[in-house]
């Protein structure tokens, strides 16, 4: 899948032209938003002690850092996957129960995706017109409604099933359920709400500061406000669709900025250079982390 996306990518582009955009590249716009995302990776890190201080775990900075690169890292090879390693890091390294840390990471998600949907709101206020029309060619009420009273009623009957086992393996996923409910229930018991509702915006304002500082990278693209966060939220939901938007990145980024006018052709360079920045990023420092883990927790 990603081998196609990329081949239908470049199909707008010839590869000597986009070999020659990132040889005429400002890199000093590229190091600028890099930084950003590093900010922002360090804050998610730093974000994550809140979690889990109600649990009764202090785990070290350093080891949150490394935890979260290591994710994002797993993430590029398997989608979502990476939640599971972070969790396991600490496991191994701080003694926090898997299903408990892994359930602060859900309960981080949901606050993730709480900024995700205000970014968009946002922009609903800015480009009413396209999300308007976005929403009513790609989604059908009648089947989301459906969908929702399935899902809802399986729910319920799975968990009334669940809270009555005793024994066997129902009895395991009691266990799993109820540890993981106290991991995302610890957003409700933190004492610094505050510190944590400060770094979840910073992180995300991060996020669209590395996307807007990389946009001078190309001479003479010219993205509006809306079209930056339009880009933003089109290059996120196609990082969440595939291994870290491989392939389909760039497809979505030129799409969204070709609602503004925007050429192909730079605006296709423009979501190759930044989605090899973010996962050049990625690989780099989740590699460093990965081989970094075991030196640093020698100990364990």
């Amino acid at each position: 899948m990603g081998g196609f996306l990329v081949w239908y990518s470049i199909s707008n582009i010839s590869i000597d032209v986009l070999i020659e955009y990132f040889k005429e590249a400002n890199y000093s716009w590229i190091v600028l938003g890099l930084f950003f995302g590093i900010l922002s990776h360090l804050s998610r890190a730093y974000r994550w002690k809140f979690m889990l201080e109600p649990l009764g775990f202090k785990p070290k900075f350093t080891n949150n850092v490394l935890a979260v690169l290591v994710g994002y890292l797993v993430n590029l090879a398997l989608p979502r996957a990476g939640e599971v390693s972070r969790a396991l890091v600490l496991t191994n390294y701080e003694d926090v129960p898997f299903e408990k840390g892994f359930g602060t990471i859900v309960a981080e998600r949901i606050a993730d995706l709480i900024m995700m949907l205000s970014i968009m709101l946002i922009t609903l206020f800015v480009q009413f017109d396209f999300i308007y029309e976005l929403l009513t060619k790609n989604f059908n009420p009648t089947k989301i409604i459906t969908g929702l009273v399935v899902v809802i009623l399986g729910f319920y009957i799975l968990t009334s099933v669940v809270k009555k086992a005793k024994s066997g393996f129902l009895l395991k996923i009691k266990t799993f359920v109820s540890g993981l409910g106290e991991g995302v229930t610890s957003i409700f018991k933190m004492k610094k709400k505050w510190a944590f509702i400060f770094h979840t915006v910073f992180i995300w304002v991060m996020y669209v500061c590395m996307f807007w500082a990389t946009i001078p990278a190309i001479e003479g693209l010219n993205v509006p406000f809306g079209g930056i966060l339009i880009g933003f939220i089109a290059g996120g939901f196609s990082i969440a669709a595939t291994n870290g938007g491989i392939g389909l990145y760039p497809i979505a980024v030129a799409g969204a900025l070709a609602l503004f006018d925007i050429p192909t052709e730079p605006a296709t360079a423009f979501g190759w250079i930044m989605w090899t920045a973010q996962t050049a990023m990625i690989i780099i420092f989740g590699g460093l982390a990965f081989l970094f883990l075991p030196i640093y927790n020698k100990n364990k």
